[in-house]
């Protein structure tokens, strides 16, 4: 098999490089052991005057890094304009933040276009192809108008929201056409599936059976596949990390005091707001526990040329000083604020620091961060993990600390329960999620992704060539591939 995996952030596999979960993080480790192929854009835009779309390809483990620089004309209605102003927001269900014009959309559909033009010099017969993301959503049909019939499957990082919300969507109906193109599309949790599955019933009038859907590009499966992490890995990596000078240098600052940490990208679905104002209040309502702990919140900036994300910055930056300014004092600076990334390496040293490990998202599709804080917990005195119940990572980590990110007071409550819990239930807590997260490990993620994939393409294969041109209600054909299920 020659396994080729597309995205459009790819990470280079340097140690120093910095991380904060996703995406990238989560695919290097497998990527770099399987010998695959991964493609994804270079960050770079062209002006169509190259022959070569490949800028870079250079040696990633066992296998390859391919990166394009994407086209000029296009990128900025793909990229700022219908992905991450349309598709991010309306995926997160927020369809108030929702902002895009017809020449996005058609931005997008073309960078879509000239990805599947460049994959071409990669299919072979035994190539399988697994494209990551909502940046790629119609990559397939555009794959399948080139003649690719290789296998080809999907996987979404986010959330999937109700048919309502993605009805907000420019285009909807055709997006979510294009992506039966492939032959099995991958959600973090059983209720993104579902949300997808009612979108086909509801706006395209299809019928499924055991997650399979006939349309005119022929079947399609639909499953569960909740990402994982190398549990053991990070564990000793973070068990390495406490020597390491930044996190040294934390240490000894905290002169006694407890941590509480928080690791996100600076974006409107993490919630953060909401996470300041929960310690605010606990504060304020609990005056003991100024002085006695403090929060430590890396905010990686993204995105900043987009209205909501500049908006939401400044929000932020003023919140935290007003907390500050609030429960500070000459000596005690009640939240440590850091708009910049970390390596992995120093992630993990930090969230070992950490008593605490708040991950409080509004809607989040999994949360790596979540399980990264539990893995990197020295086991004979691990802190505890808050975490949001709409985060993907609460159907697995279900004996955090759970909280409505929405209910400022109980977050405050259980901050300051987290902060004062005996190490018998921390350590009883910890190890239940341990347990999980070794039995649902990034590699196993993605040896059952490709393997359900290889068995649905098989499967769809003998029941007959796809259907020329699609009728009012296409019709189920049922396939029995014996694929494993999540």
């Amino acid at each position: 098999m020659n396994l080729v995996v597309v995205s459009n952030r790819v990470a280079r596999g340097k140690t120093n490089e910095p991380m904060t979960g996703g995406l990238a993080a989560a695919l290097l480790p497998v990527v770099e052991k399987s010998g695959a192929i991964w493609v994804g854009s270079s960050g770079r835009v062209r002006d169509g005057t190259q022959k070569e779309p490949f800028a870079e390809v250079e040696a990633l483990g066992a296998g390859a890094l391919a990166m394009l620089d994407l086209p000029a004309a296009h990128y900025g209605g793909y990229y700022e304009g219908f992905a991450n102003s349309a598709l991010w927001p309306a995926l997160h269900s927020r369809t108030d933040l929702i902002r895009s014009s017809q020449q996005d959309y058609l931005s997008y559909r073309e960078v879509n276009a000239f990805m599947a033009r460049a994959l071409k010099r990669f299919t072979k017969p035994d190539t399988v192809f697994w494209i990551q993301d909502y940046h790629f959503l119609a990559l397939g049909a555009e794959m399948r108008d080139l003649g690719v019939t290789q296998p080809v499957g999907f996987f979404l990082h986010t959330p999937w929201p109700a048919r309502a919300v993605v009805a907000g969507v420019p285009h909807h109906r055709e997006l979510v056409e294009a992506m039966l193109a492939y032959d099995l599309i991958g959600f973090q949790t059983q209720d993104d599936c579902e949300n997808f599955l009612g979108y086909l019933r509801s706006d395209l009038d299809l019928r499924i059976e055991n997650g399979v859907v006939t349309s005119r590009y022929g079947t399609s499966r639909m499953a569960v596949f909740p990402i994982g992490i190398d549990p053991e890995k990070f564990a000793r990596q973070a068990a390495k990390a406490i020597s390491h000078p930044d996190v040294s240098r934390l240490r000894r600052s905290l002169n006694g005091e407890k941590l509480a940490i928080g690791v996100d990208r600076l974006d409107y679905s993490k919630g953060l707001v909401n996470r300041i104002e929960a310690f605010d209040r606990m504060w304020t309502l609990q005056p003991a526990m100024q002085r006695t702990v403090s929060l430590l919140q890396i905010a990686t900036p993204s995105r900043g040329a987009i209205e909501a994300y500049g908006n939401l910055q400044s929000e932020i930056a003023k919140l935290v000083s007003d907390v500050n300014g609030r429960h500070g004092e000459v000596d005690w600076t009640p939240i440590r604020y850091l708009n910049k990334g970390f390596s992995q390496t120093v992630l993990a040293g930090l969230y070992r620091t950490a008593q605490v490990g708040v991950v409080t998202p509004l809607h989040d599709g999994m949360n790596l961060v979540a399980k990264e804080y539990v893995a990197a917990q020295n086991p004979a005195d691990p802190g505890v993990l808050v975490l949001s119940k709409f985060a993907g990572a609460a159907n697995e980590l279900d004996t955090a600390l759970l909280v409505n990110p929405h209910d400022i007071d109980g977050m405050a409550r259980t901050i300051a329960l987290a902060l004062s819990m005996p190490l018998l239930e921390r350590r009883m807590r910890w190890e239940a999620m341990m347990t999980k997260l070794r039995g649902h490990t990034i590699q196993q993620w993605f040896a059952d992704f490709v393997d359900v994939l290889q068995q649905t393409h098989t499967a769809s294969a003998t029941v007959g060539p796809p259907i020329p041109e699609p009728p009012t209600l296409w019709p189920l054909r049922s396939v029995n591939s014996g694929a494993r299920y999540h």
